[in-house]
């Protein structure tokens, strides 16, 4: 008998995990618990560089509101150029930034979490894990299982 893992059941401070269905938020804690087991017993140097890329990685807001006001812009470009019809195209863009700004959800925000984009909170709970594999705080314990150690750490910072 196999024993599984199983990440606890928490309410979403989070306006965006808040409004993507539970499954796709399963699915990306998933993800990022597959990242930390692939780290843990890795080098620093290696752990470092993965911190260095999330650093990098865009989180949801940095997907909307750039191509939120890259369409916004392109519509009002195009209907002062071209023809008055482009001016659609920023008047359905820019009410659904809105509606993300206020609700934490708009259209977009179901595709692109299915396509496995994070929330600033979710990237950086994938760092601070590393850092605690990493051993950068005083305090937690050194768990030697991989796989519970990555678990551990990822559920001590994505509280």
């Amino acid at each position: 008998m196999t024993e599984t893992l199983e990440i606890p059941a928490r309410t979403e401070p989070d306006r965006v995990r808040a409004n993507t269905p539970r499954g796709v938020n399963e699915l990306i804690d998933e993800r990022t618990i597959e990242h930390l087991c692939n780290y843990v017993g890795l080098s620093n140097a290696a752990i470092s560089q993965r911190i260095e890329e999330l650093d990098r990685e865009w989180d949801i807001e940095r997907w909307l509101q750039t191509n939120g006001s890259s369409l916004a812009l392109s519509g009002l470009v195009l209907g002062l150029a071209v023809s008055r019809k482009w001016l659609w195209l920023p008047a359905v863009v820019l009410p659904m930034l809105l509606m993300h700004a206020t609700q934490g959800w708009c259209p977009p925000v179901p595709v692109l979490r299915r396509f496995g984009v994070r929330t600033r909170h979710e990237i950086d709970a994938e760092k601070y894990a590393l850092k605690i594999l990493r051993g950068d705080f005083d305090g937690i314990p050194n768990i030697l299982d991989e796989t519970l150690r990555a678990v551990e750490a990822f559920n001590a910072c994505a509280t």
